[in-house]
Formats: structure tokens, C-alpha cells, sequence
């Protein structure tokens, strides 16, 4: 069959080469340029956090040999405190229990040279500006002029902004849930770390701000400012910033004041949407049918499952153009209460990032966690643990995760009464 992908980014490629594998024809269509000569990521997170999703998805195309030397370890979050303490906490009791820091253009450049090679034909600088869904065609623009490219079915995998999904509900009974963040974030550079390299950095800041780090290969990092985005707008001097409010990062980061000056403002948007296809003859995946904010590092790994899933959903039956409409319901039905689930889980972060991980209680929790997982392997296993480092479906992580704090406080409780009989049985033997 002839498809056509919209959007050469992580989950498009990765998808490219999943339909190639099944013998398909398969075009991708992207507004910006090829990766391979530029590096212009127009103020997009620089780094992302592959976990245990993500290399599945990638291992299932046998691409996974030529992404790890890109990657570096992150073994856990080093918590940086006012004073300049520095704690480490690590992911996992396991040592694959374990993020990968890498470069999103060295992991869309692999996967446009594996999609490439395996026959997917990528077409750059090419803008999606309509779309026929009866055909389906999609309609691009290079250089002024419009094409009109005709296909078996045409997927959506360009981003929350996605023009594709625009198109697809025009005339549709269709919902768009588009939250933005009151927070933008700036990528900033630290040449190099005193410690922890293999971490990811955290400076929870509160309502003042958060920084998060991610290592690179060359021993720098890259950080990431989440500030309310009308500070960040108006910040004039970022150095006295972060001397009064992250006083420890400030000598980490030398060119501070060009990189603010220089490095755009970044936006952070939550998408929902329904319907996520068009019969067999438009499908939407990714951010373009469930973007999440960044505070659990699941975006991508979630985009990269996606492929997974759809593949599946496409393998169980011939593909004609009925089989394809109840793939598609199918990717969709099975798919969508996870990713609304991960995007509760992501908001929720937010917070444990930027207000909870100094907190005593939150070290106290985490340490049960991880001696329980110890105590009863396979029995008990921490809700960051399945959503990390398994591939359990991110509402069944939930699910047993509340299971597990149920009976946690029913023990504490018990504990609790058992404590006040034997004191009580103390004082009348006395």
C-alpha cells in the first residue's frame, strides 16, 4: 500500500520504518529541513530521556545497536538544595533500572538513515496544506509550489501543532483539548559537571523556577529553565537570577547571559483530541494526537510505543482499505485511555519536580518503595518503576499502583492500632 507520514520527527521515522518492514510504500513529508545538514530545532527541547518504551520500540526495528553509543546513562536525579548540597536519588533498585540521555536530532538522523536505507522516501521542506481525506491525498508545499500526492492512507505524526489533524476534523464531530502550560522553559549549556555526570540534574525551585539537566557525550549538559513565561519574557538579568535564586548553577554556566539572550522561549502544551482517524484513510499519532508536558520523560517514549502499537493493531489482518479503518479503531481504542492517563501523570510531576523531591516525606516514600520492590519482587513495584523502566500500560500501571497504596495505608493503619492496644495493655499490667 502507499502511505504517506506526515512529520519527520521521532515517531514519524520510527514508523516509517515499521511500514517499510511490512512491505508498504512509504513517503514522509516534513516542513523543515533534512537533520542531516542542519541542526535548527527552533527552540524544542534539545535532549530527551529514552526509557524503557522507547528502546523497545526502537529494538523491535533493530535500530537500538546504532542508538546507544549516542546515549549517555542517567542513573537517577542528583537534587540540588540552596546551601549546595547535592542529593542522589537513584531511578531504581536494578542497574537497568536506569533513563538515556540523547540528542534528539542524533536520534531522528538514525532513524531517517534507517527508514531510508529499508526504502521510505523522506521529501524536506515540505508544507502540509491540505488535505482530502475520501481520497486520501495530501497536498504540500516546496518552493512555492503545490502538489498533490494521492495514497492509501496518510498518518499524522507532525506534532501537537499538527496540521493533519486540523485538516482531518474539518467538518468532523471532532475535540480538541489544547492546554498550555503558564510556564515556558530556555535551553541553556554547563560545559561541564563537578559530579554525578550520569544523572539527571534537578533544581527544584518551587514557584521560582525549576532547572533540569540532561548529560551529553562530551561531558557537558544540557539545561533546561522552566520559569513562569512572563518572567522569562521580561527577564533582563538572568545572572542575578539565578545568583539569588539557583546560586550553586550560576558558576556551572559561564555564557548565562548570551545563551538567555540568544536561546528562544519554549512553550508547553497539553493535547487531547478525538476522533484519532478517519476510517482507513487518516490516522494521527504522537504528539499530534496526545502531546504531554515534558515532567515525566515520556512524550517521546510514548510517541515511540505508538509505533509499536499501531504495527500491532495493523498485523492482525490483511490490510485493504476495511482492514485499515479497523486498525486504526482499534490503535485508537486500545491506545487513548493510556495516553490520558500519562497526561494526569505528567501534570502531577510538574509538581513533584518542582516543589516535592527535597521534601523529607517525599525521600521517606521513595525509600518504602524501593525496600518494598526489594522485600516482595514481582509483588510490589513503584508506579515511576512501571512507567520508566516496563512496558505496562500506563493506566494498568495506575491502577496497581493505587492497589499498592491502598495497602500500604491499611498496614500503616493496622500497625498503628496494634501499637495503641499494646500500650494500652502495657499500662493496665502496670
Amino acid at each position: 500500500m502507499r502511505i504517506i507520514i506526515a512529520g519527520a520527527g521521532p515517531a514519524g521515522s520510527l514508523l516509517a520504518c515499521y511500514l517499510v518492514r511490512r512491505g508498504h510504500h512509504v513517503a514522509v513529508y516534513e516542513r523543515r529541513p533534512d537533520p542531516r545538514g542542519h541542526d535548527d530545532e527552533e527552540g524544542r527541547s534539545i535532549n530527551l530521556g529514552l526509557s524503557a518504551r522507547g528502546v523497545r520500540a526502537l529494538t523491535d526495528v533493530g535500530l537500538m545497536p546504532a542508538i546507544w553509543p549516542l546515549t549517555v546513562p542517567m542513573r537517577g536525579r542528583a537534587v540540588h538544595a540552596p546551601d549546595g548540597r547535592v542529593t542522589f536519588q537513584p531511578y531504581g533498585r536494578r542497574a537497568d533500572e536506569i533513563l538515556h540521555s540523547v540528542r534528539r536530532r542524533d536520534l531522528v538522523v538514525s532513524l531517517v538513515d534507517h527508514a531510508e536505507a529499508a526504502g521510505a522516501v523522506f521529501h524536506f521542506g515540505h508544507r502540509v496544506v491540505d488535505l482530502d481525506r475520501e481520497g486520501p491525498t495530501l497536498v504540500v508545499e516546496h518552493e512555492g509550489r503545490r502538489d498533490a500526492v494521492p495514497a492509501d492512507a496518510v498518518v499524522g505524526a507532525d506534532g501537537a501543532f499538527s496540521a493533519v489533524r486540523a485538516l482531518m476534523h474539518r467538518g468532523l464531530r471532532a475535540d480538541l483539548h489544547q492546554e498550555f502550560l503558564p510556564w515556558g522553559y530556555k535551553e541553556l549549556t554547563i560545559p561541564r559537571v563537578p559530579a554525578h555526570h550520569e544523572a539527571l540534574h534537578v533544581w527544584p525551585g518551587g514557584d521560582d523556577g525549576l532547572i533540569v539537566t540532561h548529560p551529553n557525550l562530551d561531558g557537558s549538559m544540557t539545561a533546561t529553565l522552566f520559569l513562569p513565561a512572563g518572567r522569562l519574557a521580561e527577564m533582563t538579568d538572568p545572572e542575578a537570577f539565578f545568583a539569588e535564586r539557583f546560586p550553586d548553577a550560576l558558576p556551572l554556566m559561564p555564557d548565562l547571559a548570551k545563551e538567555f539572550a540568544d536561546r528562544p522561549v519554549g512553550h508547553l502544551v497539553s493535547i487531547r483530541t478525538t476522533p484519532w482517524h478517519d476510517g482507513g484513510k487518516v490516522v494521527l499519532i504522537g504528539d499530534a494526537a496526545h502531546a504531554v508536558y515534558p515532567f515525566y520523560g515520556q512524550g517521546m517514549n510514548s510517541a515511540l510505543e505508538d509505533c509499536t502499537v499501531l504495527d500491532r493493531c495493523l498485523g492482525l489482518g490483511s490490510l485493504d482499505g476495511d482492514h485499515l479503518g479497523l486498525a486504526f479503531a482499534e490503535f485508537e481504542r486500545s491506545r487513548r485511555p493510556h495516553t490520558d492517563v500519562l497526561d494526569e501523570l505528567s501534570r502531577q510531576n510538574f509538581v513533584e519536580l518542582r516543589d516535592r523531591v527535597r521534601s523529607p516525606l517525599h525521600k521517606v516514600r521513595q525509600r518504602a518503595d524501593l525496600v518494598l520492590a526489594g522485600l516482595f519482587p514481582g509483588r510490589w513495584t513503584p508506579l515511576y518503576t512501571m512507567i520508566s523502566h516496563t512496558t505496562t500500560p500506563y493506566a494498568d500501571a495506575l491502577a496497581r499502583s493505587r492497589r499498592q497504596d491502598a495497602v500500604l495505608r491499611w498496614t500503616a493503619l493496622g500497625a498503628a492500632g496494634l501499637g495503641a492496644v499494646a500500650m494500652l495493655a502495657a499500662r493496665k499490667g502496670r
